[in-house]
């Protein structure tokens, strides 16, 4: 009779692989920094606009017209930083995002399941959440989409603030969260977030992408090519009545993101390494800057509670988020038979939940475009969305610190190596060269223990005590 098979209990959120772990790393730092540049700027706008020395010259700043009229780019300072700079956030967007889909997560069905049900009902509860509130309050339905995004810049601010030495595996599973989060934000704001279209420019965007595609798939290199068609393509999608942040995440998921032999890195890896700190350096923040600029005040804070739009905003980043990226990832571990890995517990899946609560960068921006026309209105809901991201962020610094201890033993088992390979020791276990390296150094860790030991033997047969 043959031997039955067992097949080996697939794990939620277990070690990430060696590769997978320094490109998250990687990315993960630059993101970090990014996020608290994003914090200040934030920080910097409330100030800016709540000292009433200060106030008209945010608006003077904010509102100042520049660019091209007869290109129909004579845009305010705040209308560039949406329109424009955001467009090198998308474009980022759009190579992780293709990233995970060819070398990452994404790649494998199976393993992508997991995020992609926790994000998409990370957003679906926040809208529910939202659409509720406002029937039952009587509001606007307009801001439905406002609190499904995840700002992962601000999130990984949150966590280098608080200190907290979360597992790669959990950082990684915030991070591809984001990234499917952007992809279903970036559908959004198309399908529900476009104006009465250009036809003629919007096929102008569309022959600009297929040039760049093609260009891509000669092999054409040269930043002075693909920069001046970037920004062709970008004006077109512009004036075609489609977000021109559009523009940005198509051309990202263009590029070619899987290694050809001899390469180091793929085209996109390429790419994304050197956009990645102007996008989060400067874009992001500079965007927040001109944002998040609302007038805060005892009264406008009550009233984001009481009005149905913000308190919907609110109820959607804190209560929304949470339960539904855990029930997501608990109704997906529960039926494909998966289990929790054995490091972790419910508990930090939903402290991390809560954390992607932190909805500001494109929460802003669907506000925005949610309530065109309405400043006052546009104005509480951006107000809304600071707040439920306070709260989110205090409600995950609570629970991730209730767990910090066993984060942080976690963290050094991850990152110890003692053999200094630059490689840490728990992805060499099976290697049995590394397990020869640790034999050598033990037998000279002993070796010196033993002369120690018979130094101070022979001093103390050295000494006959006091005369």
């Amino acid at each position: 009779m043959a031997a039955s098979r067992t097949t080996p209990t697939r794990r939620v959120l277990d070690r990430l692989s060696l590769s997978e772990r320094t490109f998250v790393a990687d990315a993960l730092r630059t993101e970090t920094v990014g996020g608290v540049l994003l914090l200040l700027a934030a920080v910097t706008a409330l100030v800016w606009v709540n000292v009433p020395a200060l106030h008209d010259s945010y608006e003077s700043v904010s509102h100042f017209h520049f660019g091209p009229a007869a290109l129909g780019l004579d845009l305010s300072v705040a209308h560039w930083a949406a329109d424009g700079l955001l467009a090198i956030f998308f474009f980022v967007a759009g190579i992780e995002l293709k990233r995970e889909l060819v070398a990452g997560d994404l790649k494998d069905p199976r393993t992508a399941a997991l995020p992609v049900i926790a994000a998409l009902c990370g957003m679906v509860v926040p809208a529910l959440v939202y659409t509720l509130t406002n029937l039952t309050g009587g509001g606007s339905l307009a801001g439905w989409a406002v609190p499904t995004a995840t700002d992962i810049a601000f999130a990984l601010a949150v966590l280098a603030v608080i200190g907290t030495s979360l597992p790669n595996a959990l950082r990684a599973f915030l991070l591809t969260l984001a990234v499917v989060d952007d992809l279903f934000a970036i559908l959004i704001i198309a399908l529900f977030f476009t104006d009465d279209l250009n036809f003629a420019a919007l096929g102008g965007a569309l022959a600009g992408l297929a040039v760049f595609w093609l260009l891509l798939r000669k092999g054409v290199r040269g930043w002075y090519v693909y920069v001046p068609l970037a920004l062709v393509v970008w004006a077109l999608m512009y004036n075609s009545g489609v977000h021109a942040t559009i523009a940005g995440v198509a051309m990202g998921l263009m590029l070619r993101c899987t290694r050809r032999e001899g390469e180091e890195h793929s085209p996109g890896e390429h790419i994304e390494h050197l956009v990645r700190p102007l996008s989060a350096g400067l874009a992001v923040p500079l965007f927040a800057l001109f944002s998040a600029g609302v007038a805060v005040s005892g009264r406008a804070l009550a009233e984001v509670f009481t009005q149905p739009e913000t308190l919907g905003v609110v109820l959607g980043l804190v209560v929304g988020k949470a339960v539904g990226i855990f029930g997501g990832t608990w109704l997906a571990a529960r039926f494909t038979r998966a289990e929790l890995s054995e490091d972790l517990a419910w508990p930090d899946v939903f402290a991390v939940s809560s954390l992607a609560g932190i909805g500001f960068t494109v929460s802003l921006l669907i506000g925005e475009l949610a309530f065109e026309g309405d400043q006052v209105l546009t104005d509480s809901v951006k107000a809304a969305v600071l707040t439920g991201s306070l709260v989110a962020a205090v409600l995950a610094t609570v629970l991730l610190k209730l767990r910090n201890a066993k984060y942080q033993a976690l963290w050094a088992a991850e990152e110890r190596d003692e053999d200094l390979d630059g490689i840490p020791d728990i992805y060499e276990q099976d290697d049995p060269a590394y397990h020869l390296r640790m034999a050598e150094i033990y037998e000279r860790k002993a070796a010196e223990h033993r002369r120690l030991a018979e130094v101070a033997g022979g001093a103390g047969v050295g000494d006959d005590g006091p005369a």
